[in-house]
């Protein structure tokens, strides 16, 4: 067995999965695995790559969250985030039932506000603006569903956010070039901006 530097290697893993590097993130994590076959860690990093690989949805969701959890309790995260992994059949409901109650409640507590109970304080009378503008410096807003992700850039475009909204759009669209929901707020930006 070779002696490589497990930290080192996992952390330049984590890196390239954060920077959307696949490929380089999945032989990192598999190095690990093969010379230490127990890291949890590792055999997590390996599925989420494949995942995120494969073109299946919720790989970087998925990655986020096991990085919040792993802040507060690295073991119990790799724990939780292994279950998570080994139940995931890859289906859409799947991934709804893993950012559901009691998991979403470690979540709430990292500073952070669900996008449903953000939307939720907008329809009881208050605009997007004002409300995100009181909020973006001291709360994260929790985003779990693409359809929320995408009403939440379209509101940032309507409200004067245009540059937080581009830096979205272009991590988003280095994932997926050709959403064509996507490539339509992208679009909806550049003429916003020409006018």
């Amino acid at each position: 067995m070779s002696s490589i530097s497990k930290h080192k290697i996992l952390s330049k893993a984590n890196d390239s999965f954060t920077k959307s590097e696949y490929k380089s993130a999945l032989e990192q994590f598999a190095m690990v695995l093969q010379n230490y076959p127990n890291s949890k860690e590792a055999y997590n990093g390996v599925i989420l790559s494949e995942m995120a690989l494969s073109g299946e949805g919720g790989a970087e969701a998925l990655f986020d969250y096991y990085e919040i959890l792993k802040e507060s309790d690295k073991e119990e995260a790799d724990q939780i985030m292994n279950d998570i992994l080994h139940d995931l059949d890859g289906s859409l409901e799947k991934l709804s039932e893993v950012f559901a109650e009691p998991l979403l409640s470690r979540l709430e507590l990292e500073d952070g506000i669900l996008y449903q109970d953000f939307k939720d304080i907008i329809n009881g009378g208050k605009s997007f603006k004002e409300t995100f503008e009181n909020i973006m410096f001291s709360t994260r807003v929790i985003i779990t569903k693409k359809e929320d992700f995408l009403d939440f850039l379209d509101n940032l475009i309507d409200n004067g956010f245009a540059e937080m909204a581009l830096t979205y759009l272009e991590s988003a669209l280095s994932v997926y070039p050709s959403d064509e929901l996507l490539n339509k707020l992208l679009k909806k930006l550049a003429k916003g901006r020409n006018n």
